[in-house]
């Protein structure tokens, strides 16, 4: 039996997609059910579907974000997309996360069956098709995208690796091995990097002192930042200034 997850914040919804679907009909039982997507991603992780129902727009968190991190860890768990929202992008972005369907609410019987059917034969064919890998790389780098937009907002601030994880809801092990594959670089220098560029901007401003400059962009003592700037500018930050 194919184990089914249905997430959307809409209760009769969840009641209508676990009753009605006639789901032994496709070798298939719903083992769980959640009202957002924080929810949904901690149950998948517990129960491993092989299915999934999810809405996007959801609260605490979105079901696009949701199919990222789970394309991205869990390569063979098929995704169908349910959504109120007419949007092209949405779409579009779906299909390059490999979501199985692409369902516009209310979605009739006839469509939903055929999901369903499509997903359990996907699985069927799992190891012979190739477009996991696709997918599943697009679902990172879209995850690694989110990553930085969270570090570059928060770069003030004391930032952990596990931060930034639980900011796009994947595991720290595989925010560390996303970072590194898509851009080549660690969490630590991604992190001294976006700093470092702002403290550049800063530096142009001779009112700041660059001790306040160092705590402003987040570095815990000026010791750290002087070798953090030297090391990523090539010259103090004493000269920087002369420069600008």
């Amino acid at each position: 039996m194919y184990k089914v997850v249905i997430v959307d914040d809409d209760p009769i919804v969840v009641k209508g997609l676990s009753e009605l679907i006639p789901w032994k009909k496709y070798d298939c039982e719903v083992v769980g059910t959640a009202e957002n997507g924080q929810e949904g991603l901690a149950m998948i992780r517990r129960l491993h579907p092989h299915m999934i129902f999810s809405d996007i727009h959801m609260p605490k968190m979105d079901g696009l974000t949701m199919a990222a991190a789970l394309r991205s860890e869990y390569e063979d768990t098929e995704l169908t997309i349910l959504t109120e929202y007419r949007n092209f992008e949405l779409a579009q972005q779906a299909i390059r996360l490999g979501v199985t369907r692409f369902l516009l609410k209310p979605s009739n019987m006839e469509e939903l069956e055929e999901a369903v059917a499509a997903m359990a034969l996907r699985l069927k064919k799992k190891g012979i098709t190739g477009q996991q890998g696709a997918s599943s790389e697009n679902a990172g780098s879209l995850l690694v995208e989110k990553a930085l937009e969270y570090m570059r907002e928060n770069y003030q601030h004391r930032v952990t690796l596990t931060d930034v994880a639980e900011s796009v809801y994947v595991s720290q092990w595989h925010m560390s091995r996303l970072l590194n594959r898509h851009t080549g670089k660690s969490f630590s220098e991604l992190m001294n990097s976006i700093r470092i560029e702002e403290a550049k901007k800063l530096l142009a401003d001779p009112s700041l002192r660059i001790g306040d400059i160092a705590e402003m962009t987040g570095f815990q003592d000026m010791a750290h930042f002087s070798r953090v700037f030297r090391k990523l500018a090539g010259i103090s930050a004493n000269e920087y200034r002369k420069l600008v």
